[in-house]
């Protein structure tokens, strides 16, 4: 989890990887946001640091070694109220749901080696000891897809998704879509 323990690791990834996304620092979903214009590389990292002092941030941390090789964020909607398409995701909006999955990164030098897939499934596993609910994922559709240059997915692949059980419930851009999944409580 990202602690004020494993701050270092992350900022090192982060910063290893051009502040992510052009300096973004994972606080996209967070209700500062990031924006042009009102937010700054720095400005973005004194906030997300100021989460994680606070303990506001959820945020599973894939290591290798000593070495932070991705995360997947995660929270309640209220922790995490931004998404991409917001006003289409409001019209067709039933009710909320419990969880959120947000940003989903692997640094640069670790794609395409399972870090993303471990990580949501560190998530899922967080989310079934906080007492389950529904989960609601944002990701972008990749098949029947012409090929993106320079695209990135930053919370994540739909197939990603549907490997632990998320189905599609609505569109809401063009290659996005809102994906639901039950989680059963810890029975223990």
């Amino acid at each position: 989890m990202l602690t004020t323990s494993t701050w270092d690791d992350f900022a090192a990834l982060v910063e290893a990887n051009n502040g992510v996304w052009g300096g973004c620092w994972c606080m996209g979903f967070h209700p500062e946001g990031v924006g042009t214009g009102k937010h700054t590389v720095g400005g973005n990292r004194d906030a997300k640091r100021r989460h994680v002092e606070r303990g506001t941030v959820r945020q599973v941390l894939v290591y290798e070694g000593d070495d932070c090789l991705g995360w997947c964020q995660f929270g309640h909607p209220v922790e995490l109220p931004n998404i991409k398409n917001l006003r289409k995701y409001t019209d067709g909006l039933d009710e909320l749901p419990d969880w959120r999955i947000g940003c989903v990164f692997t640094g640069s030098k670790h794609r395409e080696k399972g870090v993303a897939a471990t990580a949501v499934e560190a998530v899922m596993r967080e989310i079934v000891r906080s007492g389950g609910g529904t989960v609601e994922a944002y990701p972008e559709q990749t098949t029947d897809r012409p090929p993106q240059r320079g695209a990135y997915l930053h919370t994540g692949p739909e197939e990603l998704f549907t490997r632990f059980g998320f189905e599609r419930v609505r569109k809401i851009a063009k290659w996005r879509w809102v994906m639901r999944a039950e989680v059963a409580p810890d029975a223990g």
